[in-house]
C-alpha cells in the first residue's frame, strides 16, 4: 500500500506545472541557435545531415538553462564538445557488440559520477550518453564520423556565440541569488514581529554565497553591486534576532517592544528596496515613513541597554546596505561599505584548474553508500541493458529505450520516478501533436525544419514550468527531425512511445533493485547536524573567551559548516518523505521534533554571537572551559545518535555549574544563552532517546500511523502528515 501510495505522488509530482518566471527571451535566443546550425545545414547539404547537426545545437542550449554559476557560453562550449567527443569516441566502437558495450557501460559510469559535481554537471554528462547512443546508427566512415562530431561541436559554438553577441540579463542568476538573500532577510524581520523566536532558513544566504564565489576574469567584470550586502545581510540576521528577543532585547511588551516592531517593520522595507534595486539594477528608495523610523534621537528614545545597541547596529547595517544597492538611503550620507571593492573574493577554480577539484569530488563519492556512487552503477547498467532489449525488437531507432532510462535517472528515487512518469506523458503528447501536423502538411524537409525550430523554442521556454510540458515540445521537436530527415511517421511514432514507455520501466526497476534510500541515514545527518551545531557554539563561546582575529575567523568557518550541515539534514528529511520505506532509526515524530530542538541551540548561538565583545575585553577562562565541555559533549553526542545510543550531556551541566558562581561572568546575554543550548539539548535527548520498550512501542505507533493515513486517504479525507 505505501508503494501505491508514494506512486500516486509521483505522478502528481510529474505532472505539476511549476510556478516559476518564463524567460521568453532567452529560449529565443537560444533557438535562433538551433535554427542557425539547422537552416544552412538543410540547404547546403542535406535534410539528414540537418538533423544530425541539430542534436549539438540543441543539446547544448538546453545545458545553458541549467542553474549554474559559470558564463553561460562556457557551459554552451563544453557541451558541444562532450558531445561530439561521446559521438566520435561511439563510432569508434560502434562496430562490435564487443567493444561497443564496454565502452558505453564505462562512459554510462563516468556520467552518473558527474553529480559529484553537481547538477549541471550530472544533467551534461547524461546527454553524451545519449549522443553515443545515436551514433550507432550512423553507417559512415571515419572521415564522416569526424565531420558528424565537429558539426555537433558547432551547435555548441553558435550558441556560445550568440551568448556572447547577444546577452540578456548579464549576471542576472546572480542578481537574482542576492536579491532572494536580501528578501529572506526582510521576510525574516517581518516574522521577528509577531513572533521573536521564529526561525530563519539560512538557504539563500548559502544560495547567495555560492553565486559569490568567481574566477579571477569574472572577478574583474562583476558589477560593483554584487560585492558587498551579502556579507551585510550575513550581519543583519543575528541583529535582528536579538533586537526582537525578549531576554536580550527589548521587553515583550509595552512601547520598546511597540519601538522595535516599528525598527522591524523599516528593516524590512529597506532591505526588499534594496533587492529590487539590485535584482533590476535600477535604484529603489525607501518609503520616507521608514526612514524616519530608522532615525535613532539621542532624547526621547525608548530602547536602552542591549535592545539599543542592536538597533544602532542595525541602523548602520542597513545604511550600507541602500550605499552598496545604489538607492536612496535612509539617511542623508551614510558611512563607507563595509569592505572595498577590491577586498578578497570568493574563489572559484577556473576550468583548467578545475581538474584536482573534479578528481578529489568523485574521489569522495567513490563508497558504496554514495547516492552519487549508486546512481552512476544503475546507469552503468541499465544503458547497456536497454540497448540490449532495444537492437533485437522489430522496431527501428531502438536507441530511444536507453536514451530515455539515461535522461529520466537523477540520483534520488522521487526525482526519477517522477521524471519518468513526466516523459512517458509529455512523449504521448508531443508525438500526437507532431504526428497530426505531419500528416496534415504532407512530406517537407524545410516546413520540418522550421517546426523543429518552433518546438524547440517552445521546449525552452516550458523548461522551468515542469519536465512533461518541456518533454512535450521535444518529442514533437524529435518527430519533426524525423520527418525532415526523411523517416515516415506510421514507424516514428509507435516506436518512440513503445522505447521510452521501456526505458522509463527501466529506470524505475533500476532504483528498486539498487536504491539509495535516505530514510536509514536520517540518524547520521542528523548527528552531522549536532556536531557541526557544536563546533560553531564552542567558536562562538571561544570569542567570548578570548576575542582575537583567529577565534573570528574560526566561529566564520564553523558557521558555514554549520548551515552546510543543516541544509544537507533538510535535503535528506525531504526526500526520506517521499520514500517508500518505513522509517529506520527516527520515526516521523523524532525527526520533526529533533530539527526543532537543534534551531533552537542554533538561534541560542547566534543571539550569542550578535553580542560578541570587543577585541579590548579580557579573557575568560570559565567561557573556554565550557566551550570545551560543549563541543566534546557534542560530538559524543553525535556518535552515541548514529549508534542508537541515548545521549548524555554531563559535562555540559558540570562546566555550566561551575561556572555559575565564578567571578568573570560579565555578559548576562553570554550567560543566557548558554542556558538556553543547555535546554535545547536537553529538548533534543528528549526527542531522539528512547528505553528499548519506548522503541517497540514507538515502532507499533508509527505503523498506526501509517495505516491511519492510508485509510483516510480512502475515506477521502485529509491524510495525516507525513514523515521521515
Amino acid at each position: 500500500m505505501r508503494w501505491l501510495r508514494t506512486f500516486g505522488e509521483v505522478v502528481r509530482s510529474g505532472l505539476t506545472i511549476e510556478e516559476t518566471r518564463l524567460e521568453p527571451l532567452l529560449a529565443l535566443r537560444t533557438a535562433a541557435g538551433v535554427a542557425l546550425v539547422v537552416g544552412p545545414a538543410l540547404w547546403l547539404v542535406s535534410p539528414a545531415f540537418a538533423a544530425s547537426a541539430a542534436l549539438g545545437a540543441f543539446s547544448a542550449g538546453t545545458a545553458t538553462f541549467q542553474r549554474t554559476w559559470r558564463p553561460r557560453k562556457v557551459i554552451a562550449l563544453g557541451a558541444g564538445a562532450g558531445l561530439a567527443l561521446s559521438t566520435f569516441v561511439g563510432y569508434l566502437a560502434a562496430g562490435r557488440l564487443a567493444t561497443f558495450l564496454p565502452l558505453l557501460t564505462i562512459w554510462a559510469f563516468a556520467a552518473g559520477m558527474a553529480w559529484a559535481l553537481g547538477s549541471t554537471a550530472g544533467i551534461v554528462a547524461a546527454t553524451t550518453v545519449g549522443s553515443m547512443l545515436v551514433t550507432v546508427t550512423l553507417p559512415t566512415s571515419v572521415g564522416l564520423a569526424l565531420e558528424h562530431a565537429g558539426v555537433i561541436a558547432l551547435g555548441g559554438m553558435v550558441q556560445a556565440v550568440l551568448i556572447l553577441l547577444f546577452p540578456i540579463r548579464r549576471w542576472g542568476a546572480h542578481r537574482d541569488a542576492l536579491a532572494d538573500a536580501l528578501a529572506a532577510v526582510a521576510d525574516y524581520a517581518r516574522r521577528l514581529q509577531d513572533d521573536p523566536a521564529a526561525p530563519f532558513d539560512p538557504e539563500p544566504l548559502m544560495t547567495a554565497r555560492d553565486a559569490a564565489a568567481v574566477t579571477p576574469s569574472q572577478a574583474r567584470t562583476r558589477p560593483p553591486v554584487l560585492h558587498g550586502p551579502r556579507g551585510l545581510a550575513e550581519r543583519i540576521v543575528p541583529v535582528v534576532a536579538a533586537l526582537a528577543d525578549p531576554d536580550v532585547g527589548a521587553p515583550g511588551e509595552g512601547p520598546g517592544r511597540d519601538r522595535v516592531r516599528e525598527l522591524l517593520n523599516a528593516a524590512a522595507d529597506v532591505l526588499d528596496a534594496a533587492a529590487r534595486s539590485i535584482r533590476r539594477g535600477t535604484s529603489a528608495g525607501v518609503p520616507p515613513r521608514s526612514a524616519d523610523v530608522l532615525r535613532l534621537d539621542g532624547q526621547g528614545e525608548v530602547l536602552e541597554g542591549h535592545a539599543r545597541q542592536a538597533a544602532e547596529e542595525l541602523v548602520k547595517l542597513l545604511a550600507e546596505t541602500l550605499e552598496v544597492a545604489g538607492g536612496v538611503g535612509a539617511h542623508e550620507k551614510a558611512p563607507a561599505s563595509s569592505g572595498p571593492a577590491s577586498a578578497q573574493f570568493l574563489v572559484r577554480p577556473t576550468l583548467f584548474r578545475l581538474l584536482p577539484v573534479v578528481v578529489r569530488a568523485v574521489r569522495r563519492e567513490l563508497r558504496r553508500d554514495s547516492p552519487v556512487f549508486r546512481h552512476a552503477v544503475r546507469l552503468a547498467a541499465v544503458a547497456p541493458l536497454g540497448y540490449l532489449i532495444a537492437s533485437p525488437l522489430p522496431v527501428g531507432h531502438g536507441y530511444w529505450a536507453p536514451i530515455a532510462s539515461v535522461m529520466v535517472m537523477r540520483p534520488d528515487f522521487h526525482r526519477t520516478y517522477a521524471r519518468a512518469v513526466g516523459r512517458l506523458a509529455g512523449t504521448l503528447a508531443g508525438v500526437a501533436l507532431a504526428t497530426g501536423m505531419v500528416r496534415a502538411l504532407g512530406p517537407d524537409a524545410h516546413v520540418f525544419g522550421a517546426l523543429a525550430v518552433v518546438s524547440a523554442a517552445l521546449s525552452y521556454t516550458l523548461l522551468r514550468t515542469g519536465y512533461a510540458y518541456s518533454q512535450c515540445f521535444t518529442a514533437a521537436y524529435v518527430v519533426f527531425l524525423l520527418g525532415m530527415g526523411g523517416h515516415a511517421w506510421e514507424q516514428t511514432v509507435p516506436e518512440r512511445v513503445v522505447l521510452t514507455l521501456i526505458g522509463g520501466a527501466l529506470a524505475m526497476l533500476a532504483y528498486v533493485v539498487f536504491p539509495a534510500w535516505e530514510t536509514p541515514r536520517l540518524p547520521g545527518r542528523l548527528a552531522d547536524w549536532l556536531a557541526a551545531n557544536g563546533r560553531y557554539a564552542a567558536a562562538v563561546l571561544r570569542g567570548y573567551a578570548e576575542p582575537t582575529r583567529e577565534h573570528r575567523a574560526d566561529m566564520r568557518g564553523a558557521l558555514l559548516a554549520s548551515r552546510e550541515a543543516r541544509a544537507a539534514w533538510q535535503e535528506a528529511y525531504d526526500q526520506a518523505r517521499q520514500e517508500p520505506v518505513r522509517p529506520r532509526g527516527l520515526t516521523s515524530r523524532e525527526a520533526e521534533e529533533a530539527p526543532e530542538a537543534l534551531k533552537g541551540f542554533d538561534r541560542a548561538t547566534m543571539l550569542m554571537e550578535s553580542h560578541l565583545p570587543g577585541a579590548d575585553s579580557r579573557p575568560d577562562p570559565e567561557v573556554e572551559r565550557f566551550a570545551e565541555a560543549l563541543e566534546a559533549n557534542t560530538a559524543q553526542a553525535a556518535e552515541d545518535m548514529r549508534e542508537h545510543r541515548n545521549l548524555d550531556w554531563g559535562r555540559v551541566a558540570e562546566a555550566l555549574d561551575t561556572w555559575e558562581g565564578a567571578a568573570g561572568d560579565r555578559s548576562p546575554v553570554l550567560r543566557r544563552g548558554a542556558e538556553r543550548q543547555k535546554k535545547a539539548l536537553d529538548n533534543l535527548a528528549t526527542a531522539v532517546s528512547r528505553t528499548p520498550l519506548e522503541r517497540d512501542v514507538g515502532s507499533a505507533r508509527e505503523e498506526q500511523r501509517v495505516r491511519a493515513a492510508l485509510a483516510s486517504e480512502s475515506d477521502g479525507s485529509t491524510p495525516a502528515r507525513g514523515g521521515g
